[in-house]
Formats: C-alpha cells, structure tokens, sequence
C-alpha cells in the first residue's frame, strides 16, 4: 500500500515516552459512549504459537498503518523450525510494530501492549512488558496442561503475576468459533482465524483501516472462498467485540506521522524487498539481464522468492543444488554479461569463499549478498548479527581484497543494492553487501523514487582489440587496465577477435596468459589491491551539533538504535556525535581525520568487536566496544546507558 505525504521533513526524538494528549468520547454504533485517547506513538506485540499467524497478523497490521500515514518500524522475531513444539517457550512466534505521529528509528525498546495467545507467549514476553502496559490474553488457552508446559504451577491470570498491569481476557477462541457458526467449518478450521478476530479487535483500538485487511484475504483465500469469508467474519468480530464489550472502554488514536518524510509516494517495504527491487533497479540501469544463481537459506530466501516473480524486467533466477553451484552459476553469468547475484548468509559465504576468490583474479562484476543472522555454523538462523564483517573482509585463501557495502535500514537496502552494483560494474570486481536479519524481516516506509534520479549504470563492452603488437597485428589484452578505475575490460563471450583465457591459475599482466613469474604476481597482487583502495566512496559524514568529545561510531542495522540513543542522551544534556559507516571497504577517504577529532571513540555492535578491530588496526585509534551477541538488535535505552556511562569514564 502507499500512501501521500505532503510536508516537509521534521525530526522527532524516539525517545519520547508514550503522551496521552486529546481525549474525547464517541458514541458506538450500539449508543454507549467510549472514550477515545490521541497518542503520539505506540508499540504493539502480537505474540502465539507459530502456528497462530502472528506474522500474518503482524503483517496486516502494519500494511494498514503504513496506509494510514504512520511512522513505523517492525521487528519480526520468529522460531528457526519450520513448526517447533505447540505450546512451548521454543515455539514462541512474535511480531512486534512500533507506529507514531512522528520520525522514529526503531521497533521500540518495549511493548505497551501485549497480545498472547497462549501461556507460552505470555511467559515467553512478559518480562519486556513494562507496568502498568495492556496484555489480551486469549483465555481459551490457559488449560493445566497448557499452563504446565510451560512451568506454571497456577494460572498467571489468577494468581497475582499479572499484577499492576491492564489485563484484557478474551476467550478468542470461543468467540471465533461462534462468529464463523454459520460457514460449516470444522472447529479446527474454525480456530484457526482466530489471529483475524485479534487483528480486528486491535484495528478497532487502534482505528486502523479495514478494507485493505478484507481485500488482502480474498485475494489470498481466492480459491477457497468459504475460507476467504470466515477470515473476514472472524476479522469483523473481532472489531465489533472492541465497539460493544465493556472491558474495552477506551479506544486510541495516533495522527498520521505528516511532518516526518519529505513530500512523495511511500509504502510499506521490508529490507529484503527493498533489495531485491534495488537490484532490479540497477539491472534497468545498467541494461543488463540479471542473473540470480542461489540456494536457499534463511534470512535471505525471500530475495530469490521476489526476483523470482519479475521475469518480465529481464530477471534470471536460478536455485540452485547447493551453495557453491549458486555462486558458480552466478559468476558463469558475469562472464556472459549479466548483472550477476548471488545470495546468502553466513554458513553459505563459507561455502563460496573458493568462487569468490576465482572472482577476484578474474576481475568480474558479482554481487554478493548476505544477509548476516547468528553464527557459528549453522547458529540461530531467525536471529539477527553483525559477525560476517571480518568474514566478507579476508575470508578467502591469498590476497583477495573485495569491497565491502552495508545498509542501514531496511528502506537503505534499496540504495545500497545499486551503490553495490555501481562498484561492482565499474571496478569489475566481486562486492559484499552486508545485511542482517533484522533490517531483512524488518519494515518501514520507503518513498517511491522517481526513475529519472537514478544513477546511470551503463557499461561499455570491449567490443574490438585493444592492443598493437610490434608487428603491428591487433590483439585482445584482458588485462588492459582503464588508468582511472584500473579497472579490466569486460568481453562478452562470442565477440570476434576477442576470445581470451580466463581461470584461477595467476595472469600476467596485460595479456592475461599464465604466469608464474614472482614479479608478476607481486604487480597483480598490487594492482587489485589499489583497484580497490580507489574506489571512489562518499565521506563519512558526522552529526555533531554540541562540539562533543565523544564519538559513536556505527555500522549496518545499527544505525537506528545508536541514533535513538544519541537522541536520548541529547535531550538530557549529553554531547555526543555519530557517524555511521555504508562504505566497510574501502574506508571514506576522511574517516581517520574525522576519528581523529575526538577523544574517545565507541563503536556498538551485534558481534565482538569486528569493525573496532579494524579501526584500530587502520588508524591506531583506541576504539572502545560496546557489543551484543544475543540474536536481538540493541534497544535504544540499553544503549543510551552505555554510551553515557562510557561519555564520563
């Protein structure tokens, strides 16, 4: 969905507690009056069962209140098994959505409203839950058995544990089977929409918008109309038990975020999608097919589930057996002059280390993407971290330099996707682009450019011999370097007079025959790593409106937090900067004259210190760490803390 916004941009501190402002009271459409309450924002969690539909739910919610004009940002976080044990902490699937009238950074620190269907989501979320917050609880579900699966000797419900907060039980369950009486389903079936009558009852708290919902499961049950109609009776109940229940007495509103995007067309769009449309994006720019060659592997498999989908903008997609096929089909494809991708996470860029080397000696564009979770080995594949950067730095066997690019929300994936294509076609060299699970599944608004501001990507094909011999006869040199970019030429198999040798074993320079000559490969192994040193990248900027003496410095996904932290620590009277890196390899030409300026130096991050290592290294600063490895993003108060505390040390 999207949605018009036509005023100008004005930043709002995230770090706002939730403001109760306008109250007025509305009557139902049965007569009694209900009072209705303006927030500035608010930060809802659906959680159940992973087989409850808290992602859809989620899902839903969030496409509504992004057509509604919201500010928001969302964090999925979701079981690694495909369906892990019914009713149990492990299973625990939630979807958490923070939305406001303003520009926020983040999904939220904590949920002012909890919605559990089960005990063990009650259990699983409670402790995030701040006093004096809302919790629905699905009541239907809170049986002994249930209860003990989860270590509850007595019902939370009853037993004072639930104390000092706003409780709402609801036997969703039951009223879902009795509102979808009439549609001659099973119970089981029956139950199943349950999620719908949970998404109704919010949308009417929330006054979020219908008929998108309603649209959304026709479409989607269209060849099992009963099932389409029973999702959205159950969907309806749901808003019709808000309007008339008396436990429900107060409904909210929060006003449409107009003052915090520049004019333009906005929706909704996760990170996944917003790379994948960059990548389709850059392939238009460049006027060239592109080739995805993948296998799949979580969080990046809805990257090749969406190319897939868009064969009429010129999209190859292939799936592969394994990993090392994908990335070998992949750079066969750049060869033969395509776009080439090749997407991952971390277990896979082990796998295709060996390709991406055969890459870099043979100087062909290729796009890498890994999409970083929670590592060793096969780790936490639904968990997000940032522990690849060292990896996509020197992973591979030799001297094999490859840049490196990250974005830093999930609407960035977009413009990172073509920054990585504009490197990697202009250098003629592989490039990581490091995202994460977090910014993957996560979602915000994302103004729809316009087509004409993209950048021009267009690439000149060797097309005729590019070298004269002694003897005056015209050859093909490979490895005939543009001066400026030293950059290769690139010869599409099949043009005349240009046929060459490529493969793994070390080229001379120039011809590109073998060669075993030491000082050859001492020149090539040079010459690839200046290749890359010069690869033109913006300078760092750094947000400094106080003279601070301490700097935040930051990478990837984390640049939401750290910014909702700074602006936490400015509101309360603290100096302090940031920056935020894009560009891992090369560095911008200006970072170690902007390190330079300040007297300490904090870098946050969801690993154990991989860029602080390599700050050090480069510019003999002394980076101080902050990090996390816990398979969640920081929240902005955790880290406002710690960066205070580390300001005054």
């Amino acid at each position: 969905m999207t949605s018009q916004v036509s005023s100008p941009a004005e930043q709002a501190d995230d770090a706002d507690d939730v403001v109760v402002g306008e109250q007025r009271g509305a009557p139902s459409q049965h007569g009694a009056e209900k009072e209705i309450r303006r927030l500035e924002r608010v930060i809802i969690r659906f959680a159940g069962d992973s087989g409850d539909g808290m992602q859809l739910t989620g899902d839903r919610f969030t496409s509504e209140t992004a057509s509604f004009g919201n500010d928001l940002s969302t964090l999925p976080n979701f079981p690694a098994e495909i369906r892990a044990p019914a009713g149990t902490l492990p299973g625990v699937s939630s979807f958490q959505l923070h939305f406001a009238d303003h520009d926020i950074l983040t999904p939220g620190d904590a949920p002012n409203v909890l919605v559990a269907m089960n005990p063990a989501a009650l259990k699983a979320n409670i402790g995030d839950v701040p006093r004096g917050g809302e919790i629905i609880v699905n009541t239907d579900e809170f049986a002994k058995r249930a209860m003990a699966k989860v270590g509850y000797a007595t019902s939370p419900l009853e037993d004072g544990t639930l104390e000092g907060y706003h409780v709402h039980p609801v036997p969703l369950t039951t009223l879902t089977i009795e509102a979808l009486k009439g549609f001659g389903l099973s119970r089981k079936e029956a139950e199943r929409s349950k999620n719908m009558f949970a998404l109704g009852l919010l949308s009417w708290m929330y006054h979020r918008p219908t008929e998108g919902t309603e649209a959304f499961l026709r479409t989607k049950f269209a060849k099992r109309p009963a099932i389409a109609e029973a999702n959205v009776a159950a969907f309806r109940a749901g808003w019709n038990f808000g309007e008339t229940t008396e436990d429900f007495a107060v409904s909210y509103e929060i006003a449409p975020a107009t003052n915090a995007f520049p004019p333009g067309t906005y929706r909704n769009i996760s990170g996944n999608l917003a790379l994948a449309y960059g990548l389709i994006a850059a392939a238009h720019q460049a006027e060239l097919p592109l080739f995805l060659g993948s296998y799949p592997i979580t969080p990046a498999s809805d990257i090749l589930h969406e190319l897939s989908r868009h064969k009429n903008f010129g999209v190859r997609t292939f799936q592969a057996e394994d990993e090392i096929a994908g990335i070998g089909a992949a750079l066969g494809a750049a060869f033969g002059g395509s776009l080439a991708v090749t997407t991952t996470s971390g277990p896979g860029v082990a796998l295709k280390s060996e390709t991406i080397g055969l890459a870099v000696s043979l100087e062909l564009p290729l796009l890498v993407v890994d999409i970083q979770r929670g590592g060793p080995s096969t780790g936490l594949p639904t968990k997000t971290e940032q522990a690849d950067l060292l990896q996509a730095m020197y992973g591979r066997n030799g001297e094999a330099p490859v840049p490196v690019i990250a974005p830093r929300t999930p609407a960035d994936c977009f413009d990172a996707a073509l920054d990585a294509a504009r490197i990697a076609l202009t250098y003629r060299t592989p490039v990581f682009l490091l995202s994460d699970g977090y910014l993957a599944n996560g979602s915000e608004p994302w103004r729809i450019p316009d087509p004409g501001g993209l950048p021009d990507l267009g690439v000149a094909f060797a097309t005729a011999p590019n070298h004269r011999l002694a003897d005056g006869t015209e050859v093909f040199w490979p490895y005939l370097r543009d001066p400026a970019t030293l950059a290769r030429p690139w010869a599409v198999p099949g043009t005349p007079g240009l046929e060459h040798r490529i493969g793994g074993i070390e080229k001379q320079d120039g011809t590109g025959n073998i060669s075993y000559d030491p000082g050859n490969h001492e020149l090539m192994v040079r010459t690839r790593q200046a290749k890359i040193d010069g690869i033109e990248v913006p300078d760092v900027t750094v947000d400094d409106p106080d003279g601070a003496r301490t700097l935040v410095l930051g990478w990837g996904s984390t640049y939401g937090p750290i910014t909702a932290a700074v602006r936490r620590l400015r509101a309360a009277g603290e100096p302090v900067a940031q920056a935020h890196l894009r560009h891992l390899n090369p560095f911008p030409a200006n970072l170690g004259e902007v390190l330079g300026r300040y007297a300490k130096v904090v870098v946050p991050e969801m690993n154990l210190g991989q860029l602080a290592t390599l700050v050090r290294a480069r510019y003999l600063v002394d980076a101080h760490s902050y990090n996390q490895v816990n398979g969640m993003p920081f929240k902005a108060e955790q880290l406002a803390a710690a960066l205070k505390e580390a300001i005054h040390d």
